[in-house]
């Protein structure tokens, strides 16, 4: 029968051939050994060929009709009679150089694997029904193919864990979850299907499968989300997977795009044990953490975090509520998506398509006496309007920016239609920030710099007497790569009343900038040079991620 009968009930529910009821009938009804597949089967509730047409079109593979197929005898100079039983195939033809094989499990990996050694390495498989490969079978074998001798009687009616499907595409998670991967990429090749996963900001090769497995893994993972279409394969689908493995809890957002060479899947892993996260976990120094807890604690205003996408500025902006969050207060977020459900807090999720924008949850939240606000971007005038008004009328305002550095972020905002009085006014504070890998603690051994790396840092050879350089080694905590986690590089711009003057005066970025560094705010590249000195961090992470500082 079938290997992974659980896989094909879900197929068979989601496009509607089956429905609870008949499953639970079968479920009732079956006798002995009987599987459920079997009796659905066995009763008519499900077609034989119904099953095998979606199993071929879920596969990628073609579905052959052998009703009447002529006897040829010598196809059996092809495929022995022993491989036929043993695997439950039948030769169909030759394709050029091609053997062509009749197959009604294409799911049963072990044997898809096998038969290139077995036969001959090109082969090209079609799907049809158990017993129509039966009945080909003894018109090409005869009757002594009727006897018994296949190939894993037992393990067609093994229980439904066994399917190898569901078991490639759990194992694929459970490991990204093990390796603390942030994203998981599926990605179909011309010849194969690559799988990749994104470990501390840098992608790693981690594994290829054959290029036939494309349909049945993605299927798999769009019945996992419960939202998205099977048969829908010309249009992008976004969903969500929330499973458990042990006494862990793993959350995923799943994008689906099809490409030239097929679907195209990425899955972020949602770690939710970064809603527990402090300011002192994400990286920052006791110095730049008191200056920005003092920023976040104030009663009315906006603290701006920016950087570029995939920056942290959201597990920052967490951070922050863990650091307010308290009884007597009123927290209300809006985002898109709400990745995180905060105990304590109100989260909105942004529904563009009902009207619901970042600036309408916005007007609507502020009705709710909120004493704190996250909007997960500014993205236009009215957004970021609403906000300044808010922090005038006595609100604290959190949210993010796409800017490259602290004091960019006032002439963004200009930029966007917000009049200057107004930012100077409302604006408390800007944290600029980067992710720079952190040196795995497990294997990191003493370093040196190199003199290219000393001007590019800005050192002098004074300044590494007291120093601890550290590089990487690489063991099996970090799986050789010699880092393990990632922080935070920052600079905090805060807004008193010298750089207020300034904003008002529409002084440029680069004399905000200066002035700014005058009054002590230190640069996302010496923030990052302090970690080089600190051996936390390697010289070439702060370099990569600051090419874009001025000084």
């Amino acid at each position: 029968m079938y290997s992974n009968e659980e896989f094909l009930i879900e197929l068979l529910t989601e496009a509607g051939y089956l429905t609870p009821q008949d499953l639970q009938q079968a479920k009732t009804n079956k006798k002995g050994q009987e599987t459920p597949l079997q009796t659905l089967i066995k009763t008519g509730i499900v077609a034989d060929e119904q099953l095998a047409k979606l199993v071929a079109s879920n596969s990628g593979m073609e579905y052959v009709d052998l009703h009447g197929f002529p006897a040829n005898p010598a196809l059996k100079t092809l495929v022995s009679l022993e491989h036929a039983k043993k695997y439950k195939i039948v030769p169909i033809g030759i394709n050029g150089t091609s053997l062509q094989i009749a197959i009604s499990d294409p799911y049963d990996f072990e044997t898809l694997d096998a038969l290139p050694h077995v036969l001959q390495p090109d082969l090209e498989f079609f799907c049809s029904t158990p017993t129509l490969i039966q009945e080909v079978m003894v018109t090409i074998y005869g009757n002594e193919a009727m006897t018994g001798g296949s190939k894993g009687e037992g393990a067609s009616s093994g229980g439904d864990g066994d399917a190898p499907i569901i078991k490639l595409v759990e194992n694929m998670l459970m490991d990204a979850f093990r390796n603390r991967a942030s994203d998981i990429h599926i990605e179909p090749m011309e010849k194969d299907i690559r799988v990749r996963f994104r470990m501390d900001g840098v992608m790693v090769d981690i594994e290829h499968h054959p290029k036939r497995l494309l349909a049945s893994i993605i299927a798999r993972i769009k019945i996992m989300t419960g939202t998205m279409s099977i048969d829908e394969k010309r249009v992008p689908q976004d969903g969500r997977i929330q499973m458990r493995f042990g006494d862990k809890e793993l959350d995923l957002r799943v994008s689906i795009i099809p490409t030239q060479n097929g679907e195209s899947v990425v899955m972020r892993v949602l770690d939710k044990s970064s809603l527990r996260l402090g300011l002192s976990d994400l990286g920052f120094f006791s110095d730049d953490q008191s200056c920005f807890e003092n920023l976040i604690s104030l009663p009315d205003g906006i603290v701006l975090v920016t950087g570029p996408t995939g920056s942290g500025k959201t597990t920052t902006l967490y951070a922050c509520l863990n650091f307010i969050n308290r009884p007597d207060r009123k927290i209300i977020t809006v985002e898109d998506p709400v990745e995180y459900e905060l105990p304590g807090i109100n989260q909105v999720m942004v529904k563009e398509d009902v009207g619901m924008t970042f600036a309408a949850a916005l007007r609507a939240m502020l009705r709710q006496a909120p004493n704190i606000i996250m909007l997960g971007e500014i993205r236009d005038a009215e957004t970021a309007g609403i906000a300044i008004q808010a922090s005038l009328t006595g609100h604290l305002v959190f949210s993010t920016l796409h800017t490259n550095d602290a004091p960019s972020a006032v002439a963004r905002l200009a930029d966007i239609g917000i009049k200057r009085f107004l930012i100077a006014s409302a604006v408390r504070g800007i944290l600029a920030q980067r992710l720079v890998r952190k040196l795995c603690g497990e294997c990191k051994q003493p370093a040196g710099l190199s003199d290219k790396e000393m001007r590019q840092l800005g050192l002098e050879a004074g300044q590494l007497a007291s120093a601890t350089i550290m590089g990487p080694n690489g063991c099996n905590k970090c799986r050789n790569s010699g880092h393990r986690g990632r922080m935070v590089i920052a600079e905090i711009f805060q807004i008193d009343d010298e750089v207020r003057n300034m904003i008002n005066q529409n002084l440029t970025t680069p004399q905000l900038r200066k002035r700014a560094r005058e009054l002590g705010m230190r640069t996302l590249r010496e923030d990052g040079v302090r970690k080089v000195l600190a051996g936390v961090t390697t010289a070439n992470e702060v370099i990569e991620a600051t090419m874009s500082d001025a000084d």
